[in-house]
């Protein structure tokens, strides 16, 4: 019998151990030393609320699923029908082929067919690979189409640094900027600086009932570029942190409160290279031109006290 995700690619190295499934391409574990880093999903087990998957051709929402692009009116699915909404992308149940299996690395590609709504055909490609410094995540798209195509990316993975609820655990978040979003909806309405709400996390400090389905901009940036989120349970001293290279301005910050089979067990943190609803906005799209490529990439790391 084939488990609901598809088969399932070990990796190991560096003391880290993570599953990749054929369904999504989707982190289905990843833990270091025997500690869970990530809350995924069981092999017996859909994933679900995206734990894991990647988010491609775009992450988050397109209102009404609606948009226009170079004069042409498109309509896609309506994935999340509750809210009337076209939600994260069009490869996160599919079967995605494997390139390479090693030890420590596996990729994964999937070609996505020109298609009712996007009528442009792109080669998606994803690399895991576990080192002394975690797992390095690198997602690639290409334009195989003769037009300009639009595109974005995201993933969904949920971190841990115990069994929760998520109230007592601190965390970092170095970024200047929320989103706001309607309620009903969860589509964008404006934008507020953090500095003196609920919602700054650029020195790190507890949760608590801060309740999170939020984006945020104006990430602060290392020498490289480089943007890390932390999360650390402050009584046994270990953390996890997620990080981001350049092309991702956006993070996505969810504790689940809407979910109460999940809720506060875990927190997402998602990386974006684009904000919701892009696809209308067209706020830090990619426009991919005939056979361009785009690479991206993200990572999580474990801390010890």
């Amino acid at each position: 019998m084939l488990p609901p995700s598809g088969e399932q690619f070990e990796i190991e190295g560096g003391g880290y151990r993570a599953v990749v499934t054929e369904s999504g391409a989707a982190l289905r574990a990843l833990s270091f030393r025997g500690r869970d880093l990530v809350d995924g999903f069981g092999e017996d087990e859909m994933s679900a609320g995206g734990r894991g998957q990647l988010l491609v051709p775009w992450p988050n929402r397109v209102r009404d699923g609606q948009y226009s692009f170079e004069g042409r009116d498109l309509q896609l699915p309506l994935t999340e029908p509750s809210r009337h909404n076209a939600s994260h992308g069009l490869a996160r149940w599919v079967a995605w082929s494997v390139e390479e299996h090693t030890g420590h690395s596996v990729s994964l590609q999937y070609r996505l067919m020109a298609q009712t709504g996007y009528p442009w055909t792109l080669d998606l490609h994803v690399a895991y690979d576990l080192s002394a410094d975690g797992l390095t995540v690198t997602q690639t798209a290409t334009n195989d189409s003769g037009r300009p195509a639009p595109y974005a990316s995201g993933a969904h993975p949920y971190l841990r640094v115990g069994e929760g609820p998520v109230d007592s655990w601190e965390l970092t978040l170095p970024a200047a900027t929320r989103l706001l979003v309607d309620d009903e909806r969860l589509l964008p309405v404006g934008r507020e600086a953090v500095e003196g709400t609920a919602y700054d996390f650029r020195v790190a400090r507890p949760l608590r009932g801060a309740v999170l389905n939020h984006c945020f901009t104006d990430l602060d940036r290392d020498a490289d570029g480089v943007t890390t989120a932390t999360l650390r349970d402050p009584a046994s001293g270990d953390g996890v942190t997620l990080w981001v290279d350049g092309h991702h301005p956006w993070l996505l910050l969810y504790t689940a409160d809407d979910v109460p089979a999940t809720a506060r067990r875990s927190l997402a943190v998602e990386p974006m290279t684009a904000p919701p609803d892009a696809f209308r906005s067209g706020e830090d799209l990619f426009i991919l031109a005939p056979d361009e490529t785009v690479s991206v990439v993200w990572g999580v790391r474990a801390l010890e006290d």
